[in-house]
């Protein structure tokens, strides 16, 4: 294991037992300090991001992956607002969950209190960085971030700014810090727990992702599953309204895993809503994939497998069914969602 690393993990702990014991203020601060930068900053996130950008299409990288990969000025004014979000949420630490008396005259308290040190493994999604350097502190924990080597710049470039947050706060800049270098090598080395540095692993990942953390962690892991997201047109529902739910769901970002991957429709409401959801799809440059009856609606509307149900697309691809009335659709979401 590198010295750096370890040295990292350290430091990482050291600054965990002060930020458990950091008032709420503080924490506000820091984390409206650390908006502010990012929007004082967005130039040179915006510049470290371009190189990124450059970079991953030099390797031939398209689609899904680079739309992830890159910031604009509105995803920047995004990442600030989120830790403004967080900044007024109420603090966690120190909440009294449940509280009893025992028969001894005992009184006995479950209180919410800070984890520690957390690694978080992410993949090329920038904002990330801030999403999870703004949550860890809120909720009193260090974190040690390893995001992805193809945002390496733009990664870098925001935890600059969650650093100068901590520090116009009084709070130690060791609470968040991002691992130095892309070699994937440090991937393993944080899955070791860097000598007894980090309590927690979160990945935030592709499926090759979390199972390689599942498999070789050697501390706990809070892992996910992919996002296998539907959406239910009922009998009753509003075809206009549907069109335009549809429309967001799936196309307002395809490479994100809250994107929308399977349109179920009841077949109550088919020969009214096949049609136009179908083509306002396909209108915006979806590939629909469909059972027998959704392929008989709109000519080009390609046949779907069996794993077509379970699939996270990430992509301008959706499939498509008719099923008999909501219970029928819960019972198809139980199945394949996530």
């Amino acid at each position: 294991m590198t010295s750096d690393l370890l040295a990292m993990g350290q430091k990482a702990r050291a600054a965990a037992r002060s930020l458990a014991l950091a008032p709420s203020e503080s924490k506000t601060v820091a984390l409206k300090a650390m908006a502010a930068a990012i929007r004082q900053n967005a130039d040179a996130i915006l510049a470290a991001n371009g190189r990124d950008v450059a970079a991953a299409k030099a390797k031939d990288m398209k689609g899904s992956f680079l739309d992830r990969l890159t910031l604009t000025p509105q995803r920047i004014e995004a990442m600030a607002q989120g830790l403004d979000d967080i900044a007024a949420l109420p603090d966690p630490v120190g909440r009294v969950q449940a509280k009893w008396s025992r028969p001894n005259g005992m009184e006995i308290s479950r209180v919410a209190v800070p984890i520690g040190v957390i690694g978080i493994i992410y993949e090329s999604r920038p904002n990330v960085t801030a999403d999870a350097g703004g949550l860890c502190l809120k909720s009193g924990n260090a974190a040690i971030l390893r995001g992805g080597s193809d945002s390496f710049e733009s990664s870098r470039a925001i935890v600059t700014c969650l650093s100068e947050g901590l520090v116009a706060a009084g709070l130690d800049p060791n609470a968040i810090q991002m691992v130095q270098t892309a070699d994937r090598s440090a991937v393993g080395e944080m899955l070791t727990g860097l000598g007894g540095s980090i309590d927690l692993i979160v990945p935030r990942g592709g499926k090759s992702l979390v199972a390689r953390v599942q498999a070789d962690a050697r501390v706990p892991v809070f892992s996910h599953l992919e996002g296998i997201c539907h959406v239910y047109i009922d009998r009753d529902a509003d075809i206009e309204m549907a069109k335009a739910i549809v429309l967001n769901a799936k196309m307002r970002r395809t490479g994100v895993c809250g994107s929308a991957e399977t349109i179920l429709i009841d077949r109550a409401n088919a020969e009214k809503a096949l049609q136009p959801i179908i083509r306002v799809l396909m209108d915006a440059g979806c590939e629909v994939r469909g059972d027998a009856a959704t392929q008989a609606a709109v000519a080009g509307v390609k046949p779907a497998s069996e794993a077509d149900w379970s699939t996270e697309y990430l992509d301008a691809i959706v499939s498509m069914k008719v099923v008999d009335g909501v219970d029928a659709a819960i019972e198809h979401i139980a199945h394949y969602g996530s």
